[in-house]
């Protein structure tokens, strides 16, 4: 034991002396007292016991004083001595509220203090009017999610008193749970539950928990019975369970919805429990609106009410109530099975030929053009039993069928259905693409005018889950600029957001991102890292915003965050020169050389990175009158932003083709090693790169931050790559550093995209309508992009990449031919399948983008339908989406691998909807 620790018991020692000296019966409670800050706790109990009524609450105040002292010591003494404190403490607690209230602190119950054995042998040895009520409380406080170390003190009470069984959440959770848990020889799950008490009271109220499902779906073990939905159906058929109300509870759980796992779970359990047809048909409506709900619980419902329609145990108003739910759907396997069993009906009752054909046509409306056929074939082989009355409603409904169908439509049912030829072209004008209209960036807005206002927004960013560049734009030149009128008060409006939001540094595992413009509000209120931010600027010391993993990206802001830092504190110009005039990141060229005159009079010298990233964010064409301005400067600064603006700023970077297969080793005498997806093939492209830009009349150039966001990719981002693959992960903000190179962008993010596609990641797609509106061209690497992103494995990137195609026609710059031959590409190779394809440009028609659709499918078709290594499932969709088109649009003119593959033999969905496509295009 060290000086410093001998003189810190001592003085413990000596305070509690005090404290015991002052209290009744001292020698009693300086000896609970010393085994408490020794950390005995099996003493605890006999000590307390020792102690009557007064003595154990005249304790407390030296009790709580000692536990406040502990609360931030965690030495292995220490958490000794609060084990010791926690029984201390409940023992003392004469009022079972307060015990209660002792037992159930957060600072407790966060260790594993409360499973000793000497708590429960505390708490057996009081009232038991005190046990039940501090049981009882404790039971019906909220439990910490990593588990509940008092459950057993409550158990034990429970069992012990006889008490009522607590059926809150958080006791029947814990219970459940720790019936599946335990180690070695023990009983089945299904015996554990027949032998405890509180089986019939709490094993219902599972039925009510949410996120429960993906627990309870383990087994324990392969043995029967080991399983909880074995368990229950096991109870209820020997009647140990109340088997209609867990079959009603079941549905009720269904009904209610949840998450996927919740739903299967409490599916299974119903299937165990494997109610009768009698059972059923007394709960078909609770039956019905199953079919509105998960997948498989649709199917499950459709099944059991096929199969009572079919025994006569329903109302036949049922089939038309369900057939109205399920054809809506976009699962094809139950709109099958749903015309199915509308089939069925009316073959086995003729009567019911009208309701059926009229249900039928609910599908008229659905995409999937197959199923579309479908019920239309239903239709007609049932239309004759029907009568002439249905007629009218069918043709109404045949107005949704695609026009493929709809000159077979029109001979069924008497009358010309849509345009009366089946190719859907308006013969007086033609085609009208429907496209959303060109989105225009929106300005900025004006700076932030106050302190307060400042604070406001700061506290905004905070607390969003991805910022926008805007508002971190807007924040971090009001800090700049209220700095220069007022540092004092600004620093003063900041208190209460920093208060709520410490910075505290960057993570160790986080790159340099928005949230970090906290530094530079610390830097207002005068608290800087260890360091002084000169040191970090001037290479002294390393800065707390560039940690080990921060991308090129996340270093360029971390260069920016640095230096305004400094000039709250030191220079304080009175604005930045970097903040962006639109929402995009875009910089007006006219609005830079304003500012750059306004540093001019003042005398002020911009900051390098707040000029590098103006540079980068200054349009390549600048007016002459602009070019005129910026040409009348003198300072540095301005003479280099008059070459920039001259010259045109940044030039564009072509991205070059580059096919990585598996165990390829070099490129262009490079050699590539640890791929991180070395086992798929992929189209990637090469940039070599922008360069430093154009070099200013002084010599300038940019920044080493922002050379090395500007740096070439061979084959693609991948060479560069040094943080893990969890951080790296682009957000809008990189993208407002360079808003008119989203070729660039796109050729740097290309790994990501793709790892959406062949890796199933999620994510990268949303990113995809950022880049579609910013500026500059749009080359092979954002069509790349754009390719992988329809291939995406997750729908919510699918539909954004969906988003960003219908943008880049809206404003032009969609070259369908080349996204055709990538995408056939990437589906020849394996890195995208042709389903998750046909869902995205079946959504993208579904807007009335039918022609851009058809751009992008024609020059597909002949890799898709003549690549080696192209899958065939997809393709049959496809080609009906690609017919679909050809026959809105317009489109005509032979495609010899349609043509070869709709000349095979065999009636497969691909051979069918090549003749379609075929005969489309030949009009």
């Amino acid at each position: 034991m060290n000086a410093v620790t001998q003189v810190s018991e001592a003085v413990r020692t000596a305070e509690a002396v005090r404290t015991a000296e002052a209290v009744p019966g001292g020698a009693a409670v300086e000896d609970l007292l010393a085994a408490v800050r020794g950390g005995r706790t099996p003493q605890i109990p006999a000590l307390v016991a020792a102690l009557d009524q007064t003595q154990r609450r005249e304790c407390l105040p030296a009790l709580k004083a000692l536990r406040k002292e502990l609360r931030d010591e965690w030495s292995k003494e220490a958490l000794a001595s609060k084990g010791a404190l926690l029984l201390a403490g409940a023992g003392c607690h004469t009022g079972p509220a307060g015990a209660a209230t002792w037992l159930g602190a957060r600072d407790f119950t966060s260790r594993e203090w409360a499973k000793h054995p000497a708590l429960a042998q505390l708490v057996a040895a009081q009232p038991v009017e005190w046990q039940i009520e501090v049981a009882t409380r404790l039971a019906d406080r909220p439990a910490p999610g990593w588990g509940w170390p008092l459950y057993p003190v409550i158990e034990a009470v429970v069992r012990r008193t006889g008490c009522a069984v607590p059926q809150n959440e958080a006791f029947v959770r814990e219970w459940v749970e720790r019936k599946r848990q335990g180690s070695g020889p023990r009983l089945t799950l299904v015996e554990l539950l027949r032998a405890d008490s509180f089986t019939p009271v709490l094993l219902p109220r599972v039925f009510e928990l949410a996120d429960i499902g993906g627990a309870m779906s383990l087994r324990f073990s392969p043995r029967p019975g080991d399983a909880l939905t074995e368990a229950i159906a096991e109870l209820a058929a020997a009647g140990e369970l109340d088997r209609a109300d867990l079959i009603d509870r079941c549905l009720a759980r269904l009904l209610r919805g949840g998450k996927p796992a919740d739903q299967r779970f409490f599916l299974d359990v119903l299937r165990a429990l494997a109610p009768t047809p009698q059972e059923y048909a007394a709960r078909v409506r609770d039956v019905l609106p199953l079919l509105d709900g998960l997948s498989v619980v649709a199917g499950h419902a459709q099944d059991v009410l096929a199969g009572l329609d079919e025994a006569g145990l329903i109302e036949p108003e049922a089939l038309v109530e369900a057939s109205a739910v399920v054809l809506f759907r976009a699962e094809k396997k139950l709109v099958r099975a749903q015309l199915g069993w509308l089939e069925r009906a009316a073959r086995r009752t003729p009567g019911r030929s009208g309701p059926v054909v009229l249900a039928a046509a609910e599908a008229f409306g659905h995409p999937d053009q197959a199923l579309q056929e479908r019920a239309l074939n239903v239709v007609a082989r049932h239309l004759r039993a029907a009568g002439e009355a249905v007629l009218p409603e069918l043709r109404l409904a045949a107005e949704a069928l695609n026009p493929a169908h709809h000159r077979r439509a029109g001979e069924l049912f008497g009358a010309p259905v849509g345009d009366g030829d089946g190719d859907g072209d308006d013969p007086d004008t033609g085609w009208n693409e429907l496209l959303p209209p060109a989105p225009q960036p929106l300005p900025l807005g004006p700076p932030i005018a106050s302190a307060a206002e400042l604070a406001q927004e700061l506290s905004a960013l905070l607390a969003a889950d991805e910022p926008e560049p805007a508002v971190f734009e807007r924040v971090l030149d009001g800090l700049v600029r209220q700095a220069h009128r007022d540092r004092a008060a600004l620093a003063e409006a900041l208190e209460p957001v920093r208060r709520v939001h410490p910075w505290d540094g960057v993570g160790r595992w986080h790159d340099c991102g928005p949230r970090d413009v906290l530094y530079v509000a610390a830097a207002v209120a005068g608290e800087t890292p260890p360091r002084r931010v000169r040191d970090f600027l001037g290479g002294k010391g390393r800065s707390p915003l560039r940690g080990q993993n921060n991308t090129a990206q996340g270093t360029v802001l971390a260069a920016r965050l640095e230096e305004a830092a400094w000039q709250v504190t030191a220079d304080q110009p009175p604005y930045l020169l970097a903040t962006p005039t639109d929402t995009t990141g875009a910089l007006d060229p006219g609005t830079l050389v304003e500012r750059l005159a306004g540093y001019q009079t003042a005398g002020v010298t911009p900051g390098r990175a707040d000029l590098c990233a103006a540079l980068l964010r200054v349009g390549p064409r600048a007016d002459a009158g602009v070019l005129r301005a910026a040409e009348a400067l003198t300072s540095p600064s301005g003479r280099w932003a008059a070459q920039w603006l001259r010259t045109g700023g940044l030039p564009d970077q072509p991205s070059d083709r580059v096919l990585f297969a598996p165990g390829r080793g070099s490129k262009h005498g490079h050699h590539y090693e640890e791929r991180w997806w070395e086992d798929v093939r992929r189209v990637a492209v090469a940039q070599p790169g922008i360069g430093a830009g154009p070099k200013g009349p002084d010599g300038e150039r940019l920044a080493p931050e922002f050379r090395a966001l500007l740096e070439g990719t061979e084959p693609s981002v991948a060479r560069v790559r040094t943080v893990a693959n969890w951080i790296w992960r682009p957000t809008a903000h990189w993208a407002a550093m360079l808003p008119w190179h989203r070729e660039e962008l796109a050729a740097r993010w290309l790994d990501h995209f793709a790892a959406g596609a062949d890796r199933d990641e999620r994510d990268a797609g949303r990113l995809l309508p950022t880049l579609a509106e910013a500026g500059g061209p749009a080359g092979l690497a954002l069509h790349l992009a754009l390719a992988y992103g329809l291939g995406a494995r997750h729908v919510d990137d699918r539909t954004s990449a969906v988003d960003a195609l219908l943008v880049l026609a809206a404003r032009g710059d969609l070259d369908g031919a080349q996204l055709g031959r990538e995408l056939g590409a990437l589906v020849d190779c394996g890195a995208v399948k042709p389903n998750r394809l046909a869902a995205s440009l079946t959504l993208a028609a579904g807007t009335g983008a039918y022609g851009t659709v058809w751009s992008v499918l024609g020059p597909a078709l002949p890799v898709l339908l003549g690549g080696e290594g192209t899958s065939a499932r997809g393709l049959g969709d496809l080609l009906a989406l690609a017919a679909d088109c050809a026959r809105r649009t317009g489109a005509r003119g032979p495609v010899a691998e349609v043509t070869a593959t709709a000349e095979q033999g065999g009636s497969s969905r691909l051979v069918k909807e090549a003749r379609a496509l075929r005969d489309a295009l030949a009009g």
